[in-house]
């Protein structure tokens, strides 16, 4: 069942629309989202260049032969999405998208539309309450490439973000993928430290983790070089002229023995 159409409380997904430009939030997500902004400019960088390292890493994969991906914590859809890079390397690719957000679900339909050769579905669930319905729609024997783009910022240590990635990599067969992005402080502490302030005030989790912490997320995978960096230097297809700092997450992409 989809989450309580709510628009009196900012929700994650509506705030990161609105960082990236959309017009899918409402009064309170961009009140958030501009409290926010005043603390740290940099927070309407960091949501453009995770999307440009998702195309960099899911181009990554279905050029390594990977053809079965779930995307968890999809957002609203903003293209390029990871069926059209996919599949547009490989249209027999299948995506199986993951949200929680009644908004999400209203523009799931732009989701679903796979190439004829390809296969695209959305399951109705949160990072913590998924368990195995991905498989309705996946085939169990062939590797999966798990997508964790800046969604694990957003579950707190209580709610055991490292036993929840280690489950769901245990579902996956031999030689699939994790892929992950997740804000750090490490590179501007004071000012990300406030924004992480703000959106808590707000009933938004935002639990900043240093390069070691993200690295944990990796344990027992092998790592894809170059390993855990800040995104921007993962793999970058042009040069550009924003700083580590102005980006503010680490990625890393991981492969299962």
């Amino acid at each position: 069942m989809a989450a309580p159409f709510d628009t009196g409380r900012p929700h994650p997904a509506r705030v990161y629309d609105y960082l990236l430009g959309g017009k899918d939030n409402f009064a309170v997500d961009r009140a958030a989202a501009q409290a926010g902004l005043k603390v740290n400019p940099n927070a309407a960088t960091a949501p453009l260049q995770n999307r440009a390292f998702l195309a960099r890493t899911v181009k990554y994969l279905a050029d390594a032969g990977v053809r079965q991906f779930l995307d968890i914590g999809t957002g609203l859809p903003t293209s390029p999405n990871v069926h059209e890079i996919a599949q547009g390397i490989a249209p027999e690719s299948r995506i199986v998208y993951v949200d929680h957000d009644p908004i999400v679900l209203t523009h799931a339909r732009a989701l679903l539309t796979s190439a004829p050769e390809g296969y695209t579905a959305y399951v109705d669930a949160t990072l913590q309450e998924i368990k195995g319905e991905f498989w309705e729609h996946l085939d169990r024997d062939r590797p999966v490439a798990l997508l964790l783009f800046a969604i694990l910022h957003f579950v707190d240590d209580d709610d055991e973000p490292y036993e929840l990635v280690r489950r769901l990599m245990a579902a996956l067969p031999s030689g699939s993928y994790l892929v992950l992005s997740h804000i750090t402080a490490d590179f501007e502490p004071e000012e990300w430290g406030r924004f992480a302030a703000i959106m808590r005030a707000q009933g938004i989790t935002s639990r900043l983790r240093d390069r070691a912490e993200v690295t944990r997320f990796f344990d027992g995978l092998d790592l894809v070089d170059p390993g855990v960096v800040p995104i921007l230097q993962w793999r970058p297809d042009a040069t550009h002229p924003l700083t580590d700092a102005q980006a503010a997450l680490y990625g890393g992409v991981a492969r299962k023995p």
